[in-house]
C-alpha cells in the first residue's frame, strides 16, 4: 500500500508506533470542537518572500508557516497534514465525550463512547498495575522446555498483539488477486529496522545501549531482578540481531517479486521443523491450510535456528519482553512510560506525552475506526465535496489516458496494457460504501485493556474469515477520519479519506487553483502510484504480472533513475541522504501527480478568463496550493528514522525536487536557467 504521507495506522501490530499517552495534572486539556475549521483564502502568511521562488520554492512557500508553527512539545514533527490531523482528533474527541456520557445511544455510540470512557479512567488503569498481564505471563514463565516454548508462540500469536518472532495473516494471491491465501512475514523485532542492528556508526551504537537499557527496565517492572533483566536483555539483543541479519531491505521488499514464495505447508515444515505447521494455521483460524506465501524464506530458516540453538532461558525473555512490549501502552503508567520514552523520546526526540484524550480519541478510531468514522462523515463530509472530489478524480484520470498515449518513450502494446489497468482502477471517496459490522466485538466501559485485546482478537478474526471468501473491493486500508491517502496495487484503487478532503488541503471556498495544486496533486499522486517501480509490476487485474516489453520496462527505468540520481544529493539531516532507491515510488508519484493535477486544473478552467488574486497569476497560485500542503518542521531524531524506514521523502524535497523539473512552474516564475529549481536534465516519467 502506497500513501502520500506515512502515517501510523495500528499500535497492535507493532510496539514500534509512537505510543499510548496520558493527560497530566498540569496540562489542561483544550476544548472538543464541535465544527470543523475553514481557511478563506490561500495562506499567504505561510510564506517568506524573502527567498526567491526560482532558489528554493519550499522555504518561498513553507518559510512562514515553519516560524509560525514549532513542534509541539507532544510531537516528533508537525505539519499541515499534522495540524489537520489534530483538528480532527478534536472534532473526534467532542463527539466521544457526548457518546461516553449520554443515556439514550445508539449501539454504534455504545461503543466508541465506552471505549473512550475505559481509556480515560487512568485511576483505574494505574490501579491494576501489572494484573492485567500477570496470568498471561505466569504463563509464559511456566515454559521450561523447548517443546512447550515452541508451542507457545502458536497461543501467543492467535491471543495477543506482539512482534513474536514472524508474522502471519491472509491477504490477496499476488498472481490471482482474486483469491485471499494465507502470508507468513518477517517480524519480531523491537527495534524499527534491520538496519539498527547491524549498522556500527556511533549513533547505532549508542541507540542499541538503549534499546537495550529499555529492555531491562520493562523487565525489570514485569518482576525481574535487575541482574536476570541484564542477562535477558543481551540475550534478547542477540536473537534480534539474528533475525535482523537474515531481514530483507526495505529496498528490496519494494519489489513485489522479493516477498513472494509460495510454499506447500509440508515444505514450510522442512524449513522450519520446529513449529507444528499445520496446528499453527487451525489455531490462527485456517484449519486445512495447504499453501501459503512465505514472503521470505531465508527469515523464516533463521527464525528456525534460533528456536533450535538458543537456551530456553533466552527464547523465554524473549516472548516475555515482547508480550510487555506491545501491552505497556495500555498497562500502568510506569509501563506506558518506559514506552513512550524509548520509542518517542529516544528514538524521536518527543520531549512530552501527547495529552490524553490524544491517546484515546486515536484509540477508539484505531479498533472501532468505522464506527466513529460514521459519526465523522455525517456532521463534516458534504455531498458537494464528494460529487467535487469525484469529478476531479475523473479529469485527472482523463488527463493520464492523454499522458499515456501521447508518451514518446513508450510502444502501442505496452500503452494498451497502461490503458486498460487505468481505466478500471476504482476510486473510492469519503468513506466505504458498507460500513463495518462490530456487533459482535464487546466492549466495556471499565475494561480498557480487555477492549484492547478484544479488539486486537475481533480484527485477527476478521482476517482468517476472509480465506475461502470473494475479496471485498469494497473494504477500506483507513478510517474516515484518517488525514491521508492511498493506492492499492492489489485491489488497484485509490483511496481518500473523508479527512484528507478537508481544509486547509481542500477548501470548498477557495478557487480551483490552489484546491487543484493540493488535493488535485494528491489525487494524481495516488493515481500514479499505478504506476510507479511496484505499481507498474500489476496488471490491470491486479496480478503481479510482466506486461511492459523489454524496451518499455528500459525506457522506465533510465526515466526512474533520473529521479533517483537527483534525489540522493539531498540531505535528510546530518550528513544522511535521502535512500533515493527507497523513495523513488513516492518521488515518481510527486512529481506524476502533480502534472497531472496541472493538466486537468487547465482543461477545468480553459473556458475561463482567470484573475490574479492576492499578488499572484493562477499558475502561481496552483504552485503555491500544491507546495503548502507539505509544510512541515521536524525533530533532528525524527528525520534520522525517516531516513532509514520511511518511503517518502522530507517535504522540502517532495516540492523542490518536483517543480524544479516542471517547465510549467518555470514559465509562471520566470525562472532563468541555472537557477536551483531548474533541474537539469530534467526528469520526467508521466
Amino acid at each position: 500500500m502506497s500513501s502520500k504521507f506515512l502515517v501510523a495506522l495500528s499500535l497492535t501490530a507493532t510496539a514500534l508506533l509512537v505510543p499510548a499517552s496520558r493527560l497530566s495534572a498540569q496540562q489542561p486539556a483544550p476544548q472538543p470542537i464541535q465544527s470543523m475549521p475553514y481557511s478563506p483564502s490561500l495562506d499567504v502568511s505561510s510564506l517568506d518572500r524573502s527567498v526567491d521562488p526560482c532558489v528554493d520554492f519550499y522555504k518561498f512557500s513553507c518559510g512562514g508557516w515553519m516560524k509560525k508553527n514549532p513542534i509541539p512539545a507532544d510531537q516528533s514533527s508537525w505539519s499541515v497534514y499534522a495540524k489537520l490531523g489534530n483538528e480532527n482528533q478534536q472534532f473526534l474527541w467532542g463527539i466521544l465525550e457526548a457518546d461516553a456520557k449520554a443515556t439514550d445511544r445508539t449501539p454504534i455510540q455504545q461503543k466508541v463512547g465506552d471505549y473512550f470512557a475505559a481509556c480515560m479512567n487512568t485511576g483505574a488503569i494505574d490501579a491494576l498495575g501489572l494484573k492485567p498481564v500477570q496470568s498471561a505471563l505466569a504463563r509464559i514463565d511456566a515454559l521450561k522446555t523447548r517443546p512447550e516454548l515452541v508451542a507457545a508462540i502458536t497461543d501467543l500469536h492467535h491471543s495477543y498483539p506482539g512482534g513474536f518472532f514472524f508474522g502471519s495473516s491472509t491477504g490477496q494471491d499476488a498472481l490471482d488477486s482474486s483469491l485471499m491465501i494465507v502470508e507468513l512475514r518477517a517480524g519480531g523485532l523491537g527495534l524499527p529496522d534491520r538496519d539498527y542492528y547491524l549498522k556500527t556508526d556511533p549513533k547505532s551504537v549508542k541507540l542499541r545501549e538503549q534499546y537495550v537499557a529499555y529492555i531491562e527496565k520493562l523487565l525489570g517492572l514485569g518482576g525481574e531482578s535487575a541482574e536476570q533483566a541484564k542477562a535477558d536483555a543481551d540475550a534478547i539483543l542477540r536473537i534480534e540481531t539474528a533475525l535482523a541479519k537474515a531481514s530483507l531491505t526495505r529496498v528490496q521488499r519494494r519489489d513485489p517479486h522479493n516477498i513472494y514464495h509460495m510454499m506447500t505447508v509440508a515444505e514450510l515444515g522442512q524449513i522450519a521443523p520446529a513449529i507444528d505447521w499445520p496446528n499453527y494455521f487451525a489455531v490462527q483460524g485456517a484449519p486445512g491450510t495447504t499453501k501459503l506465501n512465505v514472503s521470505q524464506p531465508e527469515f523464516i530458516k533463521a527464525v528456525q535456528a534460533e528456536l533450535a540453538t538458543e537456551p530456553v532461558e533466552a527464547l523465554r525473555a524473549y516472548l516475555r519482553f515482547h508480550f510487555l512490549t506491545s501491552a505497556a501502552p495500555f498497562l500502568a503508567h510506569p509501563f506506558e512510560q518506559a514506552d513512550f520514552d524509548f520509542y518517542s523520546t529516544t528514538l524521536r526526540g518527543v520531549p512530552n506525552m501527547p495529552p490524553r484524550w490524544k491517546t484515546c480519541t486515536h484509540a477508539v478510531d484505531r479498533n472501532l475506526g468505522e464506527a466513529l468514522g460514521q459519526e465523522f462523515v455525517k456532521r463534516t463530509f458534504t455531498a458537494d465535496t464528494k460529487a467535487r472530489t469525484q469529478l476531479m478524480t475523473e479529469q485527472i484520470e482523463t488527463a493520464m489516458k492523454h499522458e499515456i498515449e501521447n508518451l514518446d518513450w513508450m510502444g502501442p502494446e505496452t500503452k494498451q496494457e497502461a490503458l486498460r489497468k487505468l481505466h478500471v482502477i476504482r476510486n473510492k471517496i469519503g468513506y466505504p460504501d458498507h460500513w463495518r459490522d462490530y456487533t459482535k466485538l464487546e466492549v466495556k466501559p471499565d475494561d480498557y485493556i480487555g477492549n484492547t485485546l478484544r479488539s486486537y482478537r475481533f480484527e485477527d478474526a476478521r482476517r482468517w474469515n476472509k480465506l475461502g471468501k470473494p475479496v471485498d473491493l469494497n473494504e477500506w486500508g483507513m478510517t474516515p477520519p484518517t488525514v491521508n491517502a492511498y493506492f492499492n496495487p492489489q485491489m488497484n484503487d485509490i483511496n481518500f479519506p473523508a479527512g484528507v478532503l478537508q481544509p486547509p488541503l481542500y477548501d470548498p471556498k477557495l478557487d480551483d487553483a490552489p484546491n487543484y495544486g493540493n488535493t488535485g496533486a494528491t489525487i494524481g499522486h495516488e493515481l500514479t502510484h499505478a504506476f510507479d517501480d511496484e505499481g507498474r509490476q500489476f496488471d490491470s487485474k491486479a496480478n503481479l504480472r510482466d506486461w511492459w516489453t523489454p524496451a518499455d520496462a528500459k525506457g522506465f527505468e533510465d526515466r526512474i533513475n533520473c529521479i533517483r540520481d537527483q534525489y540522493a544529493q539531498y540531505i535528510v539531516v546530518d550528513d544522511i541522504h535521502i535512500n533515493s532507491k527507497l523513495t523513488s515510488g513516492e518521488d515518481v508519484a510527486d512529481l506524476g501527480g502533480t502534472l497531472l493535477a496541472y493538466i486537468a486544473w487547465k482543461k477545468q478552467t480553459e473556458s475561463q478568463k482567470l484573475a490574479n488574486a492576492e499578488g499572484f497569476t493562477p499558475d502561481q497560485r496552483f504552485f503555491v496550493g500544491m507546495a503548502q500542503w507539505a509544510c512541515e518542521n521536524q525533530r533532528p531524531e525524527n528525520q534520522r528514522v525517516n531516513a532509514i524506514t520511511d518511503p517518502h521523502s522530507p517535504g522540502f524535497a517532495r516540492i523542490n525536487g518536483v517543480v524544479s523539473n516542471m517547465p510549467e512552474f518555470q514559465r509562471a516564475f520566470s525562472c532563468k536557467a541555472g537557477q536551483p529549481m531548474m533541474h537539469a536534465p530534467a526528469c520526467k516519467v508521466w
